[in-house]
Formats: C-alpha cells, structure tokens, sequence
C-alpha cells in the first residue's frame, strides 16, 4: 500500500481490504505512490479527465464499480459524483505497457470536469503544427 493515509476505517490486513497483490505488483508509482487515471467514456472513446489513484483509490474502483480517486491537494479520497451526481460507473480498467498510467473506460453520467463542461478538455485547445497522417509519413515504421 502507498504512504498516503487512508481516511475511511476498514478491517486492515483482511484481503478484500487490499489491492490485489498480483495488480499490486504491476504499478510503477511516482514518488507519491499514486498512479496516472485517464478516464474515456466507454461507448465514444471520448477522454474525458486524468486523476489519480494509490492502491486504495484502485482498490475501491476495482471492487465498487465506481471510479475513485486520490485527490493531491486535498490529500484525501473522492468518489466521482458523489457530490455533483456526475457518477463515473467503471466498464474495464487496464494498465499501460509500463505499469504507470491506469487507463479506466466508464459510463459518465452528466459532466465529468468539475467545471461543468462534458470533458476537462472542451474547449481548451492549445494551437499547434498537425503532423502529417501515419500513412502519409515515409519515416513511420511498421511497429515502435
């Protein structure tokens, strides 16, 4: 488990009450203990907001159906929706080849940006040069 507190008592030590331990062993941390969430709507493919996780914060996504995060700055879980309603219902969670970004499909309901808007992206485009298209690129190879 990371460094971070827990704030919600649980019987500790009891299995149900851990990451799995074969996840657990997969995650590549930051010096925080917490994890990368990109988190896509799963129908659309939208992204729709980064958070971020510890083992518990995965813990409760993986076992609730309901996206939890580990907030930085408030040093505490929240649970999508709680307060706003806009819940994030989980419909698969996989891991990035390196083990350091969580990428979680769920079924948003309402606005997933706490500032209203359906992504945390609309609307804040940042100008730059487009590449050319993959199959248009002499350099690309077939596999990274």
């Amino acid at each position: 488990m990371s460094s971070l507190s827990n704030p919600v008592p649980s019987a500790a030590g009891t299995e149900e009450d851990q990451l799995p331990a074969a996840v657990a062993r997969l995650l590549k941390r930051d010096a925080a203990g917490l994890v990368a969430a990109i988190i896509q709507q799963h129908d659309t493919n939208e992204v729709l907001m980064l958070g971020w996780m510890d083992d518990e914060a995965l813990r409760r996504t993986l076992s609730t159906g309901r996206v939890t995060f580990y907030s930085r700055s408030r040093q505490e879980y929240w649970r999508k929706g709680d307060t706003s309603g806009h819940v994030q219902w989980v419909k698969s969670v996989a891991l990035d080849c390196d083990g350091d970004a969580l990428l979680v499909r769920v079924d948003q309901v309402g606005a997933a940006c706490h500032t209203g808007t359906r992504t945390c992206f609309d609307g804040r485009w940042i100008a730059a040069v487009a590449g050319p298209a993959a199959e248009e690129n002499p350099t690309a190879k077939e596999s990274n």
